[in-house]
């Protein structure tokens, strides 16, 4: 496979040397050119033609945001991932970003020493990279596989041969919750997906959407202003009840425990240690889930890379809940959802524009 060719926008001349030098090391890379300013970028992504960017979001003349929607335009534009700020403003604008089609986010260190600086850019873009080198990979033999035609119907993915037809697997029971799982290219999805549950939904919805602290705040104010349904950053003590939708804090886990009249159940946002590399953690949510609604929930898994919540996910089948995943063609990243695809838990296999629909059958 040819060398990705990447484009670094940023209007601080540190950042872009910070980002080009990480990105210089990581093989398969290829540095194509710089950018001050998004003005200039969009001409240097038309002429230079890379198949990444990296692209701050406050700049002169034209804005990151700006850049992304320019993006929407062309025929086959570079995947985005932002540099942000952690700040209220910076995170706002990051979600903004991500629902526009970015693909992930790197934070900016905003104190300490250049080589320390150099590494926390490191540790953040090398995963990244690696999932978008796998998601091109994906991307190719897709488009081999089936043709334009095909995979603008959404027409779900092949069942692998481990995996059972979703018709074959009776539903039960009315689910009486949701549990989602979801990562690289969540807020995306979640813009698109929540708003298509109606306001009436006879269950509550719980979310971990692998983010950190302060930007699941602002995805739950952006996801509040687009559904019908109330959605909100989860705190302690909230109460699990219909026709709501809790997003785990970053940098907490959540939970699903008994109220004290042993009917009620809320959520408990604790400060557990991180599980897969994750806080908050699917599987973390997903056990809970299990033990509370024996029987009587959905589990949807999400695009996202890495792994989390498949764990957590045996154990709601086992106990009982419907599994629903998102399909390859429509991840950003399939990862999350592989393995319960492939080993034939997920009941339900549905493209990203019918999973509220599949949400929704369950619980009517």
């Amino acid at each position: 496979m040819e060398n990705i060719k990447a484009l670094v926008i940023d209007d601080t001349i540190v950042y872009r040397k910070i980002v080009g030098d990480v990105l210089k090391t990581i093989p398969g890379v290829e540095v194509v050119g710089t950018a001050n300013n998004g003005k200039i970028a969009l001409s240097k992504i038309t002429t230079l033609k890379p198949d990444l960017i990296t692209l701050d979001i406050e700049m002169p003349e034209v804005s990151g945001i700006e850049v992304l929607r320019a993006l929407k335009d062309m025929d086959r534009p570079p995947v985005a991932v932002m540099l942000s700020t952690l700040t209220q403003q910076g995170s706002e604008m990051t979600i903004k970003a991500l629902e526009l089609g970015a693909f992930d986010f790197v934070a900016k260190p905003s104190e300490g020493r250049m080589a320390d600086n150099i590494q926390k850019v490191q540790e953040a873009l090398h995963p990244i990279l690696d999932a978008f080198k796998r998601q091109r990979r994906t991307r190719l033999k897709i488009r081999k596989k089936i043709s334009p035609s095909t995979v603008s119907k959404s027409v779900p993915s092949p069942v692998s041969k481990r995996s059972r037809p979703a018709t074959t697997v009776p539903i039960q029971s009315k689910s009486e919750i949701v549990g989602i799982g979801i990562s690289t290219g969540g807020p995306n999805a979640l813009a698109k997906m929540i708003p298509m549950l109606p306001g009436n939904l006879k269950a509550p919805v719980l979310v971990v959407q692998h983010m950190p602290p302060m930007f699941t705040a602002s995805l739950a104010n952006s996801l509040n202003n687009k559904s019908a349904l109330d959605v909100k950053e989860a705190q302690d003590g909230d109460i699990v009840e219909p026709g709501r939708v809790l997003i785990a804090p970053g940098g907490k886990q959540m939970k699903v425990v008994a109220g004290a009249d042993g009917i009620t159940r809320k959520v408990k946002i604790t400060d557990d240690p991180p599980e897969n590399s994750c806080k908050p953690s699917v599987d973390y949510l997903f056990r809970s889930i299990a033990q509370h609604y024996v029987g009587r929930s959905t589990g949807v898994i999400m695009t996202g890379m890495g792994s989390d919540g498949s764990k957590g996910l045996v154990q709601m089948k086992n106990n009982g809940s419907v599994v629903i995943a998102q399909n390859e063609e429509t991840c950003t990243v399939y990862g999350m959802p592989k393995e319960p695809i492939e080993s034939g838990i997920a009941d339900i296999v549905a493209p990203l524009d019918q999973i509220a629909e599949k949400i929704v059958k369950t619980i009517i």
